[in-house]
């Protein structure tokens, strides 16, 4: 027994030290030449070393490389018995895609099990947002008190609501990135890719005064953070995300309750105000039209509500 439990542990240590330098060398791929997000490399290893430990114990298969398609077919089987959505499924395609692909260029394998593998096809949901009247309310100077956290709390809602940013280009915003005189914001977004976006003159006008109540208590170098939690620190997603819940819990009834949804709201007010698909596309850093134009189907829904109660033969 002895004897086959060190064979055992020796194909065991072989797989995770194979699997384990493939997707290293992979992960540093994306990081460094792809140039992904913590976010998105996070979830490309979890569902690589979810797909080796399956290779593992289903098959012994100690080489990523010598997986065929039917390995990978039983893979995202067993995943739809335990209830793996659609989406879910792309994902994971998604990401052995790409995995395969990688090693086609830099590894012995023999064939990529992928090409048979086909996406299933997901219907994405309509974006949640907010009514532009609630949106209204909820930016009103009595909702905040004039401490250095109710400025600070205003000039976030304002910005993720007026700009349309991720929540990951919130917290990134320095000083230096701002620019007053010409009214407008330089913001790093996915990829590292910069694009400006204009600042109206009444959040020119709060981030003024906010800047001036910051400078009693903390740093406004050029470098600093511009949002930072009340002692100072520079502010952290579930920061953003408890602040976002909690305000917008005074305006709408929505279960969810997110930054995204502020800039969801940002692009389907514009949309409706007769805003170009383009420019919304440029402020919103899509890299692609298709991904703005989910924005079309809930304007669309608005106008057919218009014309049910305006025309006279609706």
């Amino acid at each position: 027994m002895p004897f086959f439990w060190h064979i055992f542990k020796a194909k065991v240590s072989s797989f995770l030290f194979r699997m384990g330098q493939y997707t290293k060398d992979f992960l540093d791929h994306l990081t460094r030449v792809k140039r992904y997000s913590v976010h998105t490399l996070r979830a490309y290893k979890n569902d690589l070393d979810q797909f080796a430990d399956f290779l593992q114990r289903v098959y012994g298969q100690d080489d990523p490389a010598g997986a065929n398609a039917q390995m990978v077919r039983s893979w995202f089987a067993s995943l739809s018995r335990e209830g793996m959505s659609g989406t879910t499924f792309n994902r994971k395609a998604s990401t052995l895609r790409s995995f395969y692909k990688y090693l086609e260029g830099t590894s012995p394998l023999k064939s990529n099990p992928m090409l048979r593998i086909k996406s299933l096809k997901a219907g994405k949901p309509l974006p949640v947002f907010v009514e532009e009247e609630q949106m209204a309310n909820l930016l009103e100077v009595e909702v905040y008190d004039e401490s250095f956290g109710g400025l600070r709390d205003r000039l976030l809602m304002e910005l993720l609501y007026s700009t349309g940013i991720r929540l990951s280009e919130l917290i990134q915003i320095r000083h230096r990135d701002m620019d007053t005189g010409k009214g407008q914001m330089r913001i790093s977004g996915k990829g590292s890719k910069e694009r400006i976006i204009p600042l109206m003159p009444h959040l020119v006008r709060l981030y003024n005064d906010y800047c001036r109540q910051k400078a009693l208590h903390f740093d406004t170098r050029p470098d600093q953070c511009v949002l930072l939690t009340d002692k100072g620190n520079p502010l952290y997603p579930v920061f953003v995300q408890r602040k976002v819940a909690r305000y917008l819990s005074l305006t709408t009834t929505k279960t969810k309750r997110s930054p995204h949804v502020m800039r969801h709201s940002f692009a389907t007010h514009l949309l409706n105000k007769g805003a170009d698909l383009n420019a919304i596309k440029e402020l919103l850093g899509h890299a692609s039209l298709s991904a703005t134009q989910v924005y079309t189907h809930t304007s669309i829904d608005k106008i057919r509500s218009i014309y049910k109660q305006a025309h006279p033969k609706a």
